[in-house]
């Protein structure tokens, strides 16, 4: 399996790559934020890659950050969401943008991806809901590997949502609170935290 490849750019096309990697031609599919960020023909570039066996084929779909490569892991457990809509969605979205919609249950942002409908969308929301990273990407520019909100946590941003603020609000200010108070905190103190945040936000 080829996880990661190294090579000059020899044709960037409208969603793929030719990577010269000593000589041999790879082709990979890529989103169009990975096409218009690598660098341009003749630049050397790092690939890190998804690898898909077909019963004739091999195919290969390229991603320029680890970030990028592990939302599209995330997207296609997704039933319905194949690799083409999973590049689709990245080429639309960053992938903190989704988890941002993810967390707040926003439909129509994922939407805006190309062949993603209101089913599909609502069907993503679902079914990742519990899976984003959402204690990290929300309160900084730190990027962490997909995982729950801890039980503690879910309830604090519940509180919130009750309160009236919307669900990313919260998040966001539940995530910065246990930044500053620690991963152990009460939720009382969570929710206080939260509270505070959001009012020198200004929300």
């Amino acid at each position: 399996m080829i996880a990661k490849l190294t090579g000059v750019i020899d044709t960037i096309g409208e969603n793929f790559l030719i990577l010269d990697v000593n000589g041999v031609g790879y082709l990979v599919s890529c989103s169009s934020r990975t096409l218009t960020s690598i660098g341009a023909k003749g630049e050397r570039a790092v690939l890190f890659i998804e690898t898909v066996m077909r019963a004739e084929s091999l195919q290969l779909y390229g991603f320029g950050s680890h970030e990028e490569q592990d939302c599209f892991k995330l997207m296609t457990t997704v039933q319905g969401v194949g690799m083409r809509m999973g590049l689709s969605l990245l080429s639309a979205l960053a992938p903190n943008d989704i988890y941002r919609a993810i967390a707040s249950q926003d439909k129509a942002t994922l939407t805006r991806a190309d062949g993603v409908g209101p089913k599909l969308a609502s069907r993503i929301l679902t079914e990742l809901k519990d899976k984003i990273p959402t204690e990290i990407s929300f309160a900084s520019n730190v990027y962490t590997h997909p995982s729950s909100l801890s039980p503690s946590t879910e309830e604090a941003v519940s509180a919130l949502v009750n309160l009236g603020y919307r669900r990313i609000e919260a998040v966001t200010a539940v995530s910065k609170a246990q930044q500053t108070l620690g991963e152990e905190a009460p939720l009382n103190d969570l929710i206080r935290g939260g509270l505070s945040h959001l009012a020198r936000s200004g929300t």
